[in-house]
């Protein structure tokens, strides 16, 4: 007697974005927002190039960032109002036509311009890692939000050697000719592999969705928490990055913007080294591991006060700092994203506002206390704001354990019986209760 034939189960539709898509998250967002930096190792080629004055090629610079806190502010929320691997595309797209605009400006206003551009459009990192975030299943969130964050911080810290390298040998614009180059190609892979969504974009007024990101910071007491450890530690380790150049370019070290630019390939392997803090709060130990990553950038700064003896302290100040900085960063955004599902991009926002501010003011204060006190003094400075950090997560992490908003990272484990809990109602406390990870 024939059998009938039994269905097969069905395959679920949302396939994991790891590892392929993670990992081209990864190296596409360390691309797009090593587009910012690539410019600081530049500035006496393209000052001679252009006929610029030193005090005005600074420009190139401060314009980069304010085009990056302006995207951040202006596009990055459009990742919940739109089909963010659209929104991805788009602004790589555009990159590749602000990148290209750089590299051919035959005056310093276009160029100006064109940097701005770059700047605002180099945000897209940060609608990836919001995308992957949303992507990946909540027991692996931590991992894949790790894995993207590294290549993101991996491109911060290289972007300088790549340039200054790129740069002795042909010359500033052919920096941003290879970047565009890149950045297509990267544009067309990601069309070509990263999934669509299967969630449907809130339908939001474009003036109500951006001033969300600032509501959302008066009700979600987990992003002002994170958001707030973020400003302290890039601010920590900008005071670090700013400054060093001085003394590495001063006798007796007297080294090459060439070499200087090395320095990023110790703080690249420190992140890496730091690929393990998602998995660790994808376990439940978030708090654990921001604990370490706290400690390890406060250890840091006595290594780097040994600059004067040897140049190796300062390589291993580099690796340490950079170590403890990804694994809080990870885990801040791993925790942050359990928050609002529908909300991520605004998260991210608002997140990064203020990681760029902590970046601002570590750049403009480092540079004052290393004017009137020297080295010294900077890591004076960087050992104050990191014992700083730390003290304010122990405080920050006794408050919402009292209140019963606490994030411990287990976003697999639900507490009741219900699929998942991890979308509030408006009725509702906005953050989920977990138990408190030891």
């Amino acid at each position: 007697m024939p059998v009938p034939a039994v269905p097969a189960p069905a395959v679920p539709a949302r396939p994991a974005p790891v590892p392929a898509v993670a990992w081209l998250f990864s190296v596409a967002g360390g691309l797009a927002v090593a587009n910012v930096y690539y410019a600081q190792p530049l500035l006496d080629l393209v000052a001679g190039d252009l006929g610029i004055d030193h005090a005005t090629v600074g420009l190139v610079g401060t314009l980069t960032q304010i085009g990056y806190a302006v995207g951040l502010l202006l596009l990055v929320p459009l990742g919940d109002h739109l089909d963010r691997r659209t929104l991805i595309t788009a602004q790589l797209g555009l990159s590749v036509v602000a990148l290209t605009a750089v590299a051919f400006s035959p005056s310093a206003p276009l160029m100006l311009l064109a940097m701005a551009a770059v700047g605002v459009l180099a945000v897209s990192a940060q609608v990836m890692v919001a995308h992957a975030a949303a992507l990946a299943d909540p027991a692996d969130r931590g991992r894949v939000v790790g894995i993207v964050t590294s290549g993101i911080v991996v491109g911060i810290l290289l972007a300088r050697t790549v340039a200054g390298t790129v740069g002795d040998l042909a010359g500033w614009r052919a920096v941003y000719i290879v970047s565009a180059v890149a950045t297509g190609a990267m544009a067309a892979a990601l069309a070509a592999v990263v999934p669509a969504e299967r969630r449907r974009p809130e339908r939001i007024r474009y003036p109500r969705l951006v001033g969300s990101v600032f509501t959302l910071f008066a009700e979600e007491p987990v992003l002002r928490v994170r958001a707030g450890l973020a400003l302290l530690v890039f601010t920590a380790v900008t005071v670090l990055l700013t400054p060093m150049v001085l003394p590495l370019a001063a006798p007796p070290f007297s080294l090459s913007h060439t070499e200087i630019g090395l320095f990023g390939l110790a703080g690249a392997a420190g992140a890496i080294g730091a690929g393990r803090a998602g998995r660790q709060a994808d376990r439940g130990r978030a708090q654990r591991t921001l604990a370490i990553g706290l400690t390890a950038m406060l250890a840091a700064w006595p290594l780097a006060a040994l600059l004067p003896h040897s140049v190796w302290w300062l390589v291993l100040a580099m690796v340490v700092i950079d170590y403890g900085l990804q694994s809080v960063h990870v885990v801040n955004q791993h925790l942050l994203y359990q928050v609002r599902p529908e909300a991520q991009s605004r998260l991210t926002a608002g997140y990064m506002l203020l990681y760029s501010a902590g970046s601002a003011i570590g750049a403009i204060g480092s540079t004052l206390v290393y004017e009137h006190g020297g080295w010294t003094a900077v890591c004076a400075l960087g050992g104050g704001v990191s014992l700083l950090a730390l003290g304010y997560w122990r405080a920050t992490e006794r408050l919402l354990a009292e209140h019963r908003i606490v994030d411990n990272g287990r976003s697999a484990e639900p507490t009741t019986t219900e699929p998942t809990t991890t979308e509030p109602t408006t009725q509702e406390p906005t953050v989920a209760e977990r138990c408190l990870s030891r």
